[in-house]
């Protein structure tokens, strides 16, 4: 039975994107409810200056806390050479850093074009490398940019190959604008594994078109094997007008299990997280169609074989 892990990312790209802090006690308690359903990797934050996000200021406090969850793999993003040297100091079992493949986004969002993110990747591939923690790469607006629109696929293939060499030991294709189809989705995969191998993946996907699951669908399709997803469907790119909306993990799960696919987290106590965030967030839109909807009446027969003969 095929493995898909599914990285849950809203305690860092879900707060990220809204106004409100979450408390540092509610935070906890959604990392851990999410690792006791069976979530085995979670981005729990970024390591980014305070004032530019003070929802990510407690990140080390969450770490530290993350880290005595037996069996959790505990992931933060970096922004640049500085947030690594944090992250590793706090403890951080792999990091990863935004490489935006839109030239104009990089330097809205980090304030780097590429060759200088390039120099910043070799930086942080040394740093990781000294403190034995295992260092992705995020080919950010790879499918597109909301500011320059199209994205040359050539570009992502000659910038992916260039962060290989820089050090990068994985690599994800993000979706960050939500411009992405399956087509594109599968050819994309193929050209940059061409040039990095089985370094990619992962997705990081955004439902702002509806078409997240399609996206998802076409990537295990192509091999890949980790799935980003945000519960409730928080969050986006503060730094890419009208990027909303993150696959929602409920419904991720949903799909993947009912598929026969071997995700090893169970749905009914994922769907209870969503209290904490609702009563931590009281008003925050929280989306998916599976909190509504239920799962199917033959759902636990989908699942083949149950986790507990797995």
């Amino acid at each position: 039975m095929t493995e898909i892990l599914v990285s849950e990312v809203g305690p860092r790209d879900g707060l990220q994107s809204i106004d409100r802090v979450m408390s540092l006690e509610a935070k906890k308690a959604w990392i851990a409810a999410e690792a006791a359903a069976g979530v085995k990797e979670i981005e729990v934050g970024s390591f980014v200056p305070p004032s530019l996000l003070p929802q990510m200021a407690d990140t080390a406090e969450l770490v530290a806390f993350a880290r005595t969850i037996p069996g959790l793999n505990v992931v933060a993003l970096v922004p640049n050479a500085k947030g690594a040297a944090r992250a590793v100091e706090a403890g951080v079992h792999a990091m990863s850093i935004p490489f935006s493949m839109s030239e104009t986004h990089s330097l809205r969002n980090v304030r780097k074009d590429h060759p200088a993110m390039l120099a910043e990747i070799a930086e942080v591939a040394q740093i990781a490398n000294a403190g034995g923690v295992h260092f992705a790469v995020g080919l950010s607006t790879a499918f597109g940019c909301t500011i320059e629109g199209a994205v040359s696929e050539e570009q992502v293939v000659r910038l992916a190959a260039a962060a290989a060499e820089a050090g990068a030991q994985e690599f994800s294709l993000s979706d960050t604008t939500g411009y992405a189809d399956p087509a594109q989705v599968k050819r994309l995969i193929g050209k940059v594994r061409g040039a990095v191998g089985d370094k990619l993946t992962t997705l990081h996907l955004h439902n702002t078109r509806g078409l997240g699951l399609a996206n998802a669908l076409a990537g295990l399709e192509e091999g890949i094997t980790t799935l980003d997803a945000s519960l409730g469907g928080l969050g986006g790119c503060p730094y890419a007008p009208g990027a909303s909306g993150n696959l929602v993990t409920e419904d991720l799960v949903l799909m993947l299990n009912s598929m026969g696919l071997k995700t090893g987290i169970d749905l009914a106590k994922l769907l209870e997280v969503r209290q904490i965030l609702a009563e931590a967030l009281p008003g925050e839109p929280l989306y998916g169609f599976t909190p509504d909807a239920g799962p199917m009446l033959d759902y636990n027969e989908r699942i083949a074989p149950k986790e507990s003969e797995a």
